[in-house]
């Protein structure tokens, strides 16, 4: 039996940040019923074909779904009666969409009061932005996120959909937290998940720094905007990353390659108001010593280091392999590899579905409900 083995979950979905939250709830043994529209799906069906004609995006988000097609605004009974046997309702349509299709909050609580009802937006379903659309890299950007990355001449997105998955993520714990609120108190809950928020809560700590001190971290590229030396430094033949985590370990870092510690490198405010000097020293002795020798010395020390990998060497990751990270699971276009989730646990194994075809399980989930 898997943790959610018996719920299910009608979702009626697009995209990426309500099929991230949905797919973590069928991995933990949740029936998710995915409602996609009969003339396409899921756009995220059609933003690639990398995995022999099936999306990328669409592979990674749905596994373990079963699909049916329907016209929602056609079949808004058959939809209704298909969340009455429902656990969780989630969506991520335009703020007041499932209003109008009667699927709101208050009208299928009052007949479902066990109902846990969960939306995702980009900006929440009040507000002045109420009604902006929303993408990843948008909401990136409104949130700052964009503003402390990148280098101090260019700001960059990050190169993952971190406002859906954030997004994502609250939307799933939350769910589980209103789960086992139900057990206590016999009633549903109403969820609004805002991007935004998501994304500007893990902001904080430049937030913060901006609110005490009135100075905002600087774009650092592939070093630290807030710890110094924490990031890639040169060295005669490439670079190596290492982090430096405590004035404890800033210190064995001074020993071991013989850098005098001076009192304006004494602290991390200190490193970090000297950065332009202490780097420049850290990569003048790293340039005669290469990265091997470098390396040596870094792990010899105890010191946290890192590969900046490309894609094909994190499929290739050794420790994914002695982990057995990667499987396989089956979809319309054949078996495909796929990473386990990281849930890890220990008598409760991630339940690896199908990649379903569109309309895979409509005749069946029609079925079920006496259609």
């Amino acid at each position: 039996m898997n943790p959610l083995s018996g719920l299910r979950v009608v979702a009626l979905e697009q995209a990426v940040a309500a099929p991230f939250c949905s797919r973590q709830l069928a991995d933990m043994g949740a029936d998710v019923i995915k409602i996609e529209r009969p003339d396409g799906g899921d756009l995220a069906r059609g933003y690639d074909g990398a995995l022999n004609g099936l999306s990328a995006y669409f592979a990674w988000l749905n596994r373990g779904k079963r699909s049916i097609a329907l016209d929602v605004k056609q079949d808004g009974e058959v939809v209704r009666r298909l969340i009455a046997r429902a656990d969780v309702f989630l969506h991520n349509l335009a703020p007041g969409a499932v209003e109008r299709l009667g699927l709101g909050y208050e009208e299928l609580s009052a007949m479902h009061p066990r109902l846990i009802w969960c939306g995702i937006s980009g900006y929440g379903p009040d507000g002045p932005y109420r009604d902006k659309k929303a993408y990843d890299m948008l909401v990136q950007a409104e949130s700052g996120v964009i503003g402390v990355t990148g280098t101090e001449e260019n700001p960059a997105k990050v190169g993952i959909s971190i406002g859906d998955i954030s997004a994502g993520l609250y939307a799933y714990s939350s769910i589980l937290a209103a789960l086992i609120a139900r057990e206590r108190s016999g009633r549903g809950e109403r969820i609004d998940i805002s991007m935004l928020e998501c994304l500007t809560e893990w902001m904080t700590p430049p937030l913060y720094v901006w609110q005490g001190t009135g100075k905002i971290p600087a774009r650092a590229g592939v070093r630290h905007n807030m710890i110094v030396p924490y990031g890639a430094y040169a060295c005669g033949d490439g670079s190596v990353m290492f982090a430096i985590q405590s004035d404890r370990e800033w210190r064995r870092f001074c020993e071991t390659f013989a850098i005098v510690n001076d009192a304006r490198f004494a602290t991390n405010t200190d490193r970090l108001r000297n950065r332009e000097a202490l780097e420049a020293l850290i990569e003048e002795k790293f340039r005669v010593l290469g990265i091997n020798e470098v390396s040596r010395r870094l792990e010899a020390a105890g010191i946290a280091t890192g590969v900046v990998n490309d894609v094909p060497a994190v499929a290739a990751h050794p420790q994914l392999a002695a982990r057995n990270r990667w499987t396989r699971v089956d979809s319309p276009c054949g078996s495909i590899a796929a990473l386990v989730p990281p849930h890890n646990l220990k008598d409760a194994p991630s339940r690896m579905g199908r990649v379903p075809a569109l309309g895979e399980h409509t005749q069946e989930i029609l079925k079920e409900i006496g259609e």
